[in-house]
């Protein structure tokens, strides 16, 4: 009989966060941990995939994203924090160790965690991120890089507070979707470079976008924002700079981060393989930034493959 996504709410750090969870986990266990604009339902596929697979999976709503609760004060979001939420659900659920399944920001609390309790993790899989142990320089790119202009107090949300949920993440998932960085030009706001003619991807659909707007609606865009645009990371603690656990990168060949060029440097230095000398990483030529819902058949074969050489 085929399984069904379940949900709770656990008590963390003094809010109530929310989790999707599948499977039994003869196998082991997952802790997926997703970027912006995600929420658990981006790992739909794949929690549905390793529960048939014989693992356990569980992707939490990160604080203030789609069903769990924002902290009271902004200040009080942190990177260092996120680690905690994730030490802290497993604790809840009495799971000593997992693998990572991370994506875009939600990379980094998975590495830092990998790095700081490395007896906690088995291995990690990441999407469109390579490991690293220190932020990468986003330098050369233009002024209306969308980070730039996210980063800046009160810009995003003058931005967005033109249309309505719905047409944010429809703009979002056309923009990130794309090989080219987002980037506006002098006079424009990164939510202009689509509009209501552009078509959403081909794998997105109205029940996807309809379940990405029902969510936002509930959190809005103010934490979500917060912690990878504008809170500044911390350097974690750990003993030693290196993944002592086996790695797993899978990358879209048309992820648009990957015209990053500091990115495209690390990903074939030799520091790369210092810090992560059980490493792989595995193109997808036609995968964008959302690779794991664009392609989530094949992706699901990738992931588990890894996941059970080393379980």
């Amino acid at each position: 009989m085929n399984q069904e996504i379940e949900h709770s709410y656990l008590p963390i750090r003094g809010l109530k966060l929310h989790i999707a969870h599948i499977g039994k986990g003869e196998l082991g266990t997952l802790l997926f941990v997703h970027g912006f604009p995600e929420v658990w339902y981006s790992w739909r596929h794949q929690m549905v995939a390793a529960a048939a697979a014989g693992f356990r999976a569980i992707a939490p709503d990160l604080p203030g994203y789609g069903l769990s609760e924002p902290p009271s004060d902004l200040a009080q979001a942190s990177w260092e924090g996120l680690i905690k939420d994730l030490l802290l659900i497993l604790d809840s659920l009495a799971i000593s160790k997992v693998f990572l399944v991370a994506k875009d920001f939600g990379a980094k609390p998975a590495f830092d965690l990998a790095l700081c309790h490395p007896d906690r993790v088995c291995g990690v899989v990441t999407f469109g991120v390579p490991p690293l142990v220190e932020s990468l320089s986003l330098s050369g790119l233009p002024e209306g890089f969308y980070i730039y202009r996210w980063r800046e107090p009160g810009r995003a949300e003058s931005d967005f507070g033109r249309f309505d949920v719905r047409r944010i993440m429809r703009t979002i998932y056309i923009l990130f979707s794309r090989s080219e960085i987002p980037v506006a030009k002098l006079g424009q706001e990164i939510m202009d470079l689509a509009d209501d003619s552009t078509p959403m991807p081909y794998w997105f659909g109205e029940e996807d976008l309809s379940s990405y707007t029902n969510l936002y609606e509930k959190s809005g865009f103010i934490t979500a924002l917060q912690i990878p645009y504008r809170t500044k990371p911390a350097k974690a603690e750990y003993a030693k700079p290196r993944f002592e656990m086996p790695m797993f990168v899978i990358m879209g060949q048309k992820d648009y981060i990957l015209r990053f060029p500091a990115l495209k440097d690390y990903i074939s230095s030799e520091k790369l393989k210092e810090i992560a000398p059980d490493h792989e990483i595995t193109y997808i030529p036609e995968g964008s930034h959302f690779v794991q819902e664009q392609f989530p058949e094949l992706v699901n074969q990738l992931m588990i493959d890894f996941l059970c050489k080393h379980a």
